[in-house]
């Protein structure tokens, strides 16, 4: 019964996980790159102010984004968990702290967009915005830990995966206390955020292959 659960969830995760991406990539990069222009505040008030709509349903994106995130933690759990439920609950717990952290940070582009008539107000409030996602970005490599350990134990995945996962933990980590205690901070940063490119690495194993579940009560292979 067990094993059937993993297989269901493994399933699950294979539509969530796309899905995802796609509002992720939406609401967290294509909306800001269409309106906010760096170091101009008045054009991109102005952005806002005619693109209201369409800075609304990044903001919507953004909350599905964490509503999805808080399915594929879950399933994750149930996937991983027969590996060492310690790890998993860690997992599932660092997962979704970054949730409310996340959602309640578009209180900023909600602000931002409500004082789009001063571009100094609105600023403030976008800026905010982004400290907010730095911080969501802690718990976002945190919760990469015990994901990446159990991904390397399980045997349900390559190694090197598990690996990846690692990697982009301490990509996403470091980069975020790097970007809170030394403002404007870049030297490392490219490479750090290079490191983050293992959890899509998982990703797309995740959904193309999906994992090599046990049969019969023997593990997987690598």
């Amino acid at each position: 019964m067990e094993r059937v659960s993993q297989r269901r969830a493994g399933t699950i995760l294979r539509f969530i996980y796309p899905a995802w991406v796609v509002f992720g990539i939406f609401g967290i990069m294509y909306v800001p790159s269409v309106l906010v222009v760096a170091d101009n505040a008045a054009k991109t008030a102005s952005n806002l102010q005619a693109n209201e709509f369409f800075f609304r349903v990044g903001i919507a994106a953004n909350l599905v984004t964490q509503l999805l995130f808080i399915f594929a933690a879950f399933y994750l759990y149930i996937l991983l968990s027969p590996v060492k439920k310690d790890w998993a609950l860690l997992m599932l717990i660092l997962a979704l702290v970054a949730v409310p952290i996340a959602m309640l940070n578009e209180i900023n582009n909600i602000a931002a967009l409500a004082y789009a008539q001063s571009p100094q107000q609105m600023s403030f409030f976008l800026d905010l915005h982004t400290q907010g996602v730095t911080i969501a970005s802690i718990f976002w490599g945190l919760w990469l830990f015990p994901l990446g350990l159990l991904v390397t134990e399980s045997g349900y995945f390559p190694k090197i995966i598990g690996w990846a996962v690692l990697a982009a933990a301490v990509g996403y980590t470091a980069d975020s206390f790097l970007k809170l205690l030394v403002p404007g901070f870049v030297t490392l940063s490219p490479v750090l955020q290079i490191m983050t490119f293992g959890e899509v690495v998982f990703l797309i194993w995740l959904v193309v292959r999906g994992p090599r579940l046990p049969r019969n009560g023997v593990p997987a292979g690598p």
